[in-house]
């Protein structure tokens, strides 16, 4: 369906195109404004005090309008392609109904239309019932056909369950056939004034009488329409992002990789929610100047009555410092407008962003659809509207993601340090290149998901001599894969908890084919890099480090350099204190290298921390207890580099602020100064560490 923004929480939203540029490159601000527009300028985020930054700022749409968004995917042959098939005697496709309240569109040519009303099925022909009152099964597989017997319309449907077995098929002697005009749809009306239909579609195959003309889904997520096979080469559409890469009627699980087993996958499954990259226009424009530095920036909408920010990034395009900010911008994609249904999930405070999310049925990657199968893939060209400074998640009342790394950012600034950044997108798209020159890679909070490509590319990095601070929690975890402005993941049946478990047998990802789920998965991911994968998971109160007995050893007397306290951590933004939310711990029988070290333990969580379902432990209950704390590590690697893991989504929200100090933040400042190259154990400098 498609209806107008509902701006009730926030006056004003949008997205930026792209949503990272270099300097002396143009971004466009796409913005939906519920009340008169004041202007719009641009401010840096990341400095201790933002700065407006005095950019020229060009009005690109002077009709800037209250804008719409649709929602709902669905399956097209235009009128025009239809036209080509010729005669066309029948029409067999075959599907899957999920849930369905309400009244749907099955499929519609012109004046023939297959209908459900709250799971009753009509046939109707030119605005006349054919037949009314028939009941098809859910969650189960069936092939339809409509087709002319002896110049009347006929309606078979065959259900592939052998045991609950389906068949109907009647002829109606009153309804002359007249083929298929007009646009040929599935799943959704002409007028698109209803819910689209939560199902899944394949085989679809038009009757001729030069021959059959069919369309057999693709594995791969398609670029463009799909192309049929037969006597006429038609076009289907795939409207607003369906699900690719799912199983048909064919899968009999004997293959879980799509690669080997083609037509096992050759199933679309759509979704009333559904919702692909927008296409509002640009409303403003703005050339980020040739010198402008890298960092996070906003476009400043002033309206009547307020502001918001709508972020963006420009990324470091020549190397300015010796080391450089990653922005997880997969990890804020992934949990932007996520919905956080209140049956399920209790709010300890408010948000605006997550309330706008909520009154337009907005979904994230960490959500499902409203049939209960898990969101895979979504587009950055989408309001985030939990992408703010000002952001606190409603379930734990604290800042999350984007103002927990600001914060670490503003810490930077405000203590002269030198540092350079780019996003995840960046680093997938330009691989190596954006590391080169650099001493160390520094990550954000929550670097959670990373693609392939990604982890590979700072695997290498580290293997020529590089550094990796893990300034976070719960990182390197979740494979996903991009393209252009998409990001999809699939979820592991392992990652038990408030997201949504994927099949086994749909693991595999439509953007690329590959398997989707854990990286460790794959025989990478956290353990093996940083040595520590997540441990615990909760939204009360955080805990402070302890330092261990391994931590005063001489080698590592540079970290603590300045640090009175063996305990430190006892405040922050996210919990109250520098471990919490999310924590890592290490584990050798799932990878941890015998070379990483743990130099500070939290313990004492709350009982409402939840361990992560993928560990076992030998010892029962009694080992199981003993593990439940947070591990910061170091890790020496051969190649000369080093690899400090905070190992707490909570860190970097326990630094200072700007104008003070504490002890997170000293640690912090010693970490960024051995990777600089400022400052050695021994006090004299050297090329590498």
């Amino acid at each position: 369906m498609e209806r107008a923004v509902n701006h009730s929480a926030m006056a004003a939203v949008g997205y930026t195109t792209p949503w990272s540029v270099k300097a002396g490159e143009p971004v466009a601000l796409h913005l939906s404004c519920g009340k008169p527009l004041r202007g719009v300028s641009v401010r840096r985020l990341d400095l201790p005090n933002p700065e407006a930054m005095g950019w020229p700022v060009e009005a690109a749409d002077a009709a800037l309008q209250h804008r719409t968004l649709k929602q709902g995917s669905y399956l097209r042959v235009s009128a025009e392609d239809l036209a080509k098939a010729g005669q066309i005697s029948g029409l067999r496709f075959e599907l899957l109904l999920t849930r369905n309240p309400g009244q749907r569109t099955i499929f519609e040519a012109g004046s023939l239309r297959l209908t459900m009303s709250d799971g009753v099925i009509a046939l109707e022909n030119g605005g006349s019932k054919l037949a009314d009152g028939i009941e098809f099964p859910a969650r189960t597989w069936l092939t339809l056909r409509l087709m002319q017997d002896d110049g009347y319309i006929c309606l078979s449907v065959k259900g592939h369950d052998p045991l609950a077995p389906y068949n109907f098929q009647s002829r109606f002697a009153d309804a002359a056939w007249r083929g298929l005009n007009g646009d040929l749809l599935f799943g959704a009306d002409k007028g698109f004034s209803t819910p689209t239909l939560n199902a899944r579609f394949a085989a679809i195959t038009l009757e001729t009488d030069n021959g059959a003309i069919g369309w057999s889904f693709p594995t791969l997520l398609p670029a463009g329409p799909i192309s049929s096979t037969g006597p006429a080469k038609l076009f289907l559409e795939a409207v607003n992002q369906p699900t690719f890469c799912v199983t048909s009627v064919r899968w009999d699980g004997s293959s879980f990789d799509p690669r080997t087993v083609p037509s096992h996958y050759d199933a679309v499954h759509c979704h009333d929610d559904d919702m692909g990259p927008l296409d509002w226009p640009a409303s403003h424009l703005v050339l980020v100047p040739d010198d402008a530095e890298a960092g996070v920036y906003a476009f400043v909408v002033e309206y009547e009555g307020g502001t918001e920010e709508i972020i963006f990034f420009v990324a470091s395009h020549e190397v300015r410092a010796p080391i450089l900010f990653l922005v997880p911008t997969a990890t804020y994609l992934a949990y932007a407008d996520e919905f956080l249904p209140a049956h399920l999930y209790e709010w300890k405070c408010e948000d605006r962003g997550q309330r706008f999310a909520v009154d337009n049925n907005l979904r994230s990657l960490y959500d499902y659809h409203s049939d209960f199968s898990g969101v895979s893939i979504c587009s950055y060209r989408k309001p985030k509207a939990t992408l703010r400074a000002d952001y606190r998640y409603p379930l734990c009342g604290c800042p999350h993601n984007l103002p927990v790394d600001l914060h670490f950012l503003r810490f930077c600034r405000a203590n002269n340090i030198a540092i350079d950044l780019i996003t995840d997108h960046d680093l997938h798209e330009d691989g190596e290149a954006c590391l080169r020159g650099y001493r160390a890679l520094v990550t954000g909070s929550h670097p959670e998901y990373m693609s392939v490509e990604m982890e590979q590319t700072i695997r290498s990095f580290l293997a020529e001599g590089g550094s990796l601070a893990y300034l976070g929690g719960n990182g390197f975890a979740g494979t996903v894969a991009f393209r252009d402005d998409l990001m999809e993941l699939r979820r592991s049946p392992l990652e038990a908890g408030r997201t949504w478990d994927g099949p086994v047998g749909e693991q595999a990802l439509s953007i690329t084919n590959e398997p989707g789920g854990y990286l460790r998965s794959r025989g990478s991911g956290e353990f093996s890099l940083v040595g520590g994968a997540i441990s615990l998971m909760g939204f009360e109160g955080s805990r402070p480090f302890t330092r261990t007995a391994e931590s005063y050893a001489p080698e590592y007397a540079w970290l603590f350099d300045g640090v009175e306290k063996d305990t430190f951590g006892e405040e922050g933004i996210v919990l109250g204190g520098a471990a919490g939310y999310e924590v890592d711990a290490t584990d050798p029988h799932l990878g941890t290298s015998p070379d990483v070290v743990v130099i500070a333990r939290a313990d004492g969580f709350p009982d409402s921390f939840y361990h992560d379902p993928g560990r076992w432990y030998a010892g029962g209950d009694a080992e199981l207890e003993k593990r439940r704390c947070a591990e910061m590590t170091l890790r020496r690697l051969a190649s000369g580099g080093l690899i400090f893991s905070a190992s707490s989504v909570a860190w970097c929200g326990a630094l200072p602020f700007p104008g003070a100090m504490n002890e997170v933040g000293r640690i912090v400042l010693n970490l960024l100064g051995r990777l600089s190259g400022q400052k050695q154990a021994d006090g004299a400098q050297d090329s590498n560490l």
